[in-house]
């Protein structure tokens, strides 16, 4: 998961002002999303424009959400999952088709992440953020090339590793160290990655999510699995840190705006996503939260700052053609196996 960082409190007195005066002429508008996932003063502002009061609610991960609005009892309007969850949503018949009259910006993405595996015909999502899965780490201490998950079993670095705190990204790295995909669902590959993993855990600082950040800003560390957004925010407060995506490939994620079907107000839901779009909130967002736009025109613009000339936020098509890269798809009933092995892995923490 992505940067977390965020003030329940926060959010919530963000929008107690909108409630003040007279009732918006568009009603409420429902927003379902990760933290610090947005800029807030983009909704301070489409509240304004369309004269809507926005709730906007956060969640901790891709599964949090998608329980809640399995479980019936929300109305959320839009909300923000990632590419296997987006699947899983489609076909579990969570989601509504866009209406992409309504979201003319839809032009303005790149085609690269239109049409992906998990929705072919981009019936259900518009493309948010985008990135990759690497190693952040300390140039200070860590001298040899970065190129290969396989340094995250170097010894030399024993108590100077984080990994992250989530079964499919930990697996993913023995995964693909080991030369398998990371949505196996072969058992005896899947056994092979947790015993490297359980191999591993004895070199392991900590299992960590959002965590992360701060130790690596703080130099705790000297290795990290961190996804690219938050690699490039380590990096702005820390010049000592750097971010690689290792040879054996890694996961190319995109997160995409989706209309749930409880959704009760879908025409403002549409105006919304087509909000984000634009060309000059698409640019907030992205200086906000650290992460690839997929909006052709501020990504080409935003690639001239010095901040994103890294291979975290603009990373070469060279460069990811080169490398086995894959997307999480959803792994129906065969999560199971993977919470099995992920927990047996936990088990043997020191």
């Amino acid at each position: 998961m992505k940067r977390l960082i965020f003030s329940m409190m926060g959010f919530a007195m963000l929008f107690i002002v909108s409630a003040c005066g007279a009732a918006p002429a568009n009603g409420t508008l429902y927003v379902y999303n990760v933290g610090e996932y947005i800029d807030k003063s983009v909704l301070k502002d489409f509240e304004k424009e369309f004269d809507v009061k926005v709730v906007y609610d956060v969640y901790d991960s891709n599964e949090t959400m998608y329980q809640k609005i399995k479980a019936g009892g929300t109305s959320y309007d839009v909300t923000f999952p990632s590419d296997y969850m987006i699947e899983k949503m489609i076909s579990e018949d969570l989601l509504i088709p866009l209406d992409y009259s309504k979201i003319p910006n839809f032009d303005l993405v790149d085609d690269e992440y239109k049409n992906l595996a998990f929705d072919p015909e981009n019936e259900y999502y518009v493309p948010y953020f985008w990135g990759t899965v690497g190693i952040v780490y300390d140039k200070t201490v860590v001298t040899e090339p970065v190129d290969s998950w396989s340094i995250l079993w170097d010894e030399k670095y024993d108590n100077q590793i984080y990994m992250y705190d989530s079964q499919r990204d930990s697996l993913m790295v023995a995964l693909k160290l080991l030369g398998y995909s990371m949505n196996t669902q072969d058992l005896d590959e899947l056994e092979e990655a947790k015993q490297l993993l359980i191999e591993q855990s004895s070199l392991v600082y900590a299992y960590v999510t959002d965590q992360v950040i701060d130790g690596m800003i703080s130099g705790n560390a000297a290795l990290a699995v961190v996804y690219s957004g938050d690699a490039n925010y380590i990096m702005s407060e820390n010049e000592d840190m750097a971010y690689a995506i290792p040879k054996e490939g890694s996961n190319f994620w995109v997160d995409g705006m989706v209309i749930p079907k409880t959704a009760q107000n879908i025409d403002m839901a549409h105006e919304f996503i087509n909000y984000m779009m634009r060309p000059e909130v698409a640019m907030k967002n992205t200086e906000y939260v650290m992460y690839s736009t997929p909006n052709t025109e501020v990504f080409n613009e935003i690639k001239e700052e010095e901040w994103t000339q890294n291979d975290a936020y603009s990373p070469s098509t060279e460069l990811l053609d080169s490398l086995n890269m894959e997307s999480f798809r959803d792994p129906g009933k065969f999560l199971s196996e993977y919470d099995r092995v992920w927990t047996e892995v936990l088990a043997q923490q020191k």
